[in-house]
């Protein structure tokens, strides 16, 4: 893989980079994925629904500590409008998941090869990060029909540090993501396939799904732990059991 130069991203807070993993490594994750969401058993005091409109957050996740201790932990969050009053499903269950999330990269030994292969620890050398360490993962489904909205946000907002630009997306099409199906779109662009590099600073977001296709994806964040001081009000802290992994092995 040829290197790549800070002041590629820097430009526009976001850069495309085509066939990065191979199809094999894409349908092994899907294969993988499958295999957790048939084992999935979620309370029915657990069954949160995702959003990133805050409000909505406040009222649906911070209230609940599925959400706020899930940072070392494979938890399962849902679409809007999928369950009823009782918390019963109306839909197919591997229908409803809006994502999982926060430790793949550290439970799950499929989701933990791809986070710390030897490409990704090349392209973040090529990138100057020394001390890298990994903060939270997540699989993104974007279900056909309903898959929901992400509003425009910064990932810093949620992820913040002092100083500023010290935390970076690494977001990979699991699936092709086109206009149809809800595709990432940034100020001051949009993607439509392949490995996407998102600094934490810049505004994107991606629309509801509409189409009868999925557009699943597999997330995860880097954070320069060299020089850097990990706010104490983010919602995702470090823990005994989990303290960041260092991205390098």
């Amino acid at each position: 893989m040829a290197c790549l130069s800070p002041s590629q991203l820097q430009k526009d807070g976001f850069l495309v980079l085509e066939g990065f993993l191979s199809a094999e490594e894409c349908v092994a994750m899907q294969q993988r994925i499958g295999e957790i969401v048939a084992e999935m058993d979620v309370p029915l005091h657990c069954r949160t629904e995702f959003s990133t409109q805050e409000e909505e957050q406040l009222r649906a996740q911070g209230s609940t500590d599925y959400f706020l201790s899930s940072g070392d932990k494979i938890r399962f969050f849902f679409e809007k409008g999928v369950f009823d009053e009782k918390g019963n499903f109306l839909v197919p269950p591997e229908k409803s998941i809006n994502k999982i999330g926060h430790a793949l990269h550290a439970h799950d030994p499929v989701f933990k090869s791809i986070t710390h292969s030897f490409k990704v620890q090349t392209l973040a050398r090529s990138l100057g990060l020394q001390m890298p360490v990994v903060v939270q993962s997540m699989y993104i489904f974007k279900q056909p029909h309903f898959g929901g909205e992400v509003s425009p946000h910064q990932d810093a907002s949620f992820l913040y540090t002092e100083p500023l630009g010290r935390v970076l997306g690494v977001w990979i099409a699991v699936e092709d993501a086109t206009l149809e199906n809800g595709c990432l779109w940034f100020i001051p662009g949009s993607h439509t396939r392949a490995l996407v590099l998102i600094h934490g600073e810049v505004v994107h977001k991606s629309k509801q799904n509409l189409s009868d296709r999925s557009r699943q994806a597999y997330t995860f964040h880097l954070m320069e732990a060299s020089g850097t001081t990990w706010s104490p009000e983010n919602w995702l802290q470090p823990t005994a059991e989990l303290p960041f992994p260092q991205l390098y092995t």
